[in-house]
């Protein structure tokens, strides 16, 4: 189980803890979690009975019951703020193995959901933890504990605690950023061990954390999705996604061109994207180049693109509540500020954490900073945003496709000029850009350990 009150940075090149002032406890929002003050306010429902027994609350539930909700026991005026963070934890087990449901939802009718789990208990006692972000506002919200729907048995419940996380979404859930083991740069040093470059490849690039792009070429994408984020998540690490996958994918460079077939088809291929994070940290940034594109597309199709990353943040918002997502914004060189707050906002940005800059691109990190800060003005405030700063360590020529002379940037790292939330390396550096500059012949997403050198040296 990931560890939930950790803080998380990652410097240059190494992950390094914050220092932090001493930690103020979160409010407790359960009354009488430990049960030491009796059994109020918690209450029981009908084919139950409850009582404290050993310092825990025991419920001895009749069996022949039809749902789990015709056997509970739950408390009421639980206070909920939407869109903050929460974590749900507590100690249960049972007199045999059994299966159960604990919720966060409304106390009364339409008792709208914003977490549901399903729990297998056993004689044991074992400790649950359940992040969620609310997506109800309401001081009148209910934790409960959903006992039926099968034989009798007794449960034990202790320790219940719900509280705001300490630090929000998914850095507080997490204790620095993953580093891919299977990355390009990775498995190429892996594969060629005897070659010159491949000590300095590992040490400058392989090493670091990088995002994993997820396409097409992914195969089960729900299937893909959940063993990487699941690998991130057994080592307490904060895993960084791309996905690249919208119909009619890079209209203007071409050299990335595909993506899925129809527009049904990407809504199927986003959802299981989200689905396969699930509840579990992770940072994602939605689609790059899609809003930057719009010169090399038509009414019909800019219109079908913002409906497909309206859906997509949707479905991150919906799917993936402790998923950080971002959109991609293009770059400082691109497209006017106001006109990309414009495209954000109508491509669903509100719904989701905020932006990303610089993907893929060679910008320096201020420069890319100023950018971003004149995008949120011009949506207002209030959205956040990342800067892709894997290539931009001697900025740009003015070069998109493998131009000479680049070189690796900051590594991934929280916080950043002017506002910036994060910068991290989203554009795998020694990945071509495609069939072009300094790399004729390798085709874009393949990598190349003369590109990865000519980075580390910046020829």
């Amino acid at each position: 189980m990931r560890l939930l009150t950790r803080s998380m940075a990652v410097a240059a090149s190494a992950v390094i803890a914050l220092s932090a002032a001493p930690a103020t406890a979160a409010p407790q929002l359960v009354v009488n979690g430990t049960f030491a003050a009796g059994t109020a306010p918690w209450w029981n429902s009908a084919n139950t009975s409850m009582t404290v027994e050993s310092g825990r609350l025991r419920v001895n539930v009749t069996g022949g019951t039809a749902n789990p909700w015709d056997a509970m026991v739950a408390q009421n005026a639980i206070p909920l703020t939407q869109g903050k963070s929460y974590t749900l934890s507590f100690d249960a087990s049972a007199s045999a193995p059994v299966s159960a449901v604990t919720t966060v939802q409304l106390a009364d009718a339409p008792y709208t959901n914003t977490l549901t789990k399903a729990i297998s208990l056993t004689t044991t006692s074992k400790r649950f933890s359940f992040p969620f972000t609310s997506g109800l506002g309401t001081p009148a919200g209910q934790v409960s504990f959903q006992l039926g729907g099968g034989a009798g048995f007794s449960f034990f419940l202790d320790n219940v605690s719900l509280t705001e996380q300490g630090a929000s979404g998914p850095i507080g859930m997490t204790n620095g950023f993953y580093v891919d083991p299977n990355s390009n740069p990775a498995t190429w040093v892996r594969n060629n061990p005897g070659d010159s470059r491949a000590a300095r490849i590992q040490s400058s690039i392989a090493s670091k954390p990088m995002a994993r792009w997820v396409g097409g070429w992914s195969g089960d994408v729900g299937a893909s999705v959940s063993a990487y984020v699941s690998a991130a998540d057994s080592a307490d690490k904060l895993p960084v996604l791309v996905a690249y996958n919208i119909p009619g994918r890079d209209a203007c460079g071409g050299h990335s061109g595909g993506g899925a077939g129809s527009e049904a088809e990407y809504r199927a291929w986003i959802s299981a994207f989200a689905s396969g994070i699930g509840d579990r940290p992770a940072v994602v940034v939605i689609e790059p180049d899609s809003l930057g594109d719009f010169a090399c597309m038509d009414a019909a199709a800019i219109q079908a693109r913002n409906r497909m990353l309206t859906y997509a943040t949707e479905q991150f918002r919906d799917r993936a509540p402790n998923t950080w997502a971002y959109l991609d914004a293009g770059n400082a060189g691109w497209v006017p500020a106001a006109t990309m707050a414009a495209r954000l906002g109508d491509a669903g940005v509100g719904n989701i954490r905020g932006f990303a800059v610089n993907v893929s691109n060679y910008y320096p990190t201020g420069q890319s900073a100023t950018y971003a800060s004149a995008v949120n003005t011009a949506l207002g405030g209030g959205a956040k945003w990342v800067i892709d700063t894997s290539r931009n360590g001697k900025g740009s020529n003015g070069e998109w496709c493998n131009p000479a002379g680049r070189q690796i940037g900051t590594p991934a790292q929280l916080g950043g000029d002017g506002g910036t939330e994060m910068l991290l390396w989203v554009k795998i550096p020694g990945d071509s850009d495609g069939n072009c500059g300094i790399a004729p012949g390798t085709p874009a997403g393949q990598f190349s350990p003369d590109i990865a050198i000519r980075l580390i040296d910046g020829t």
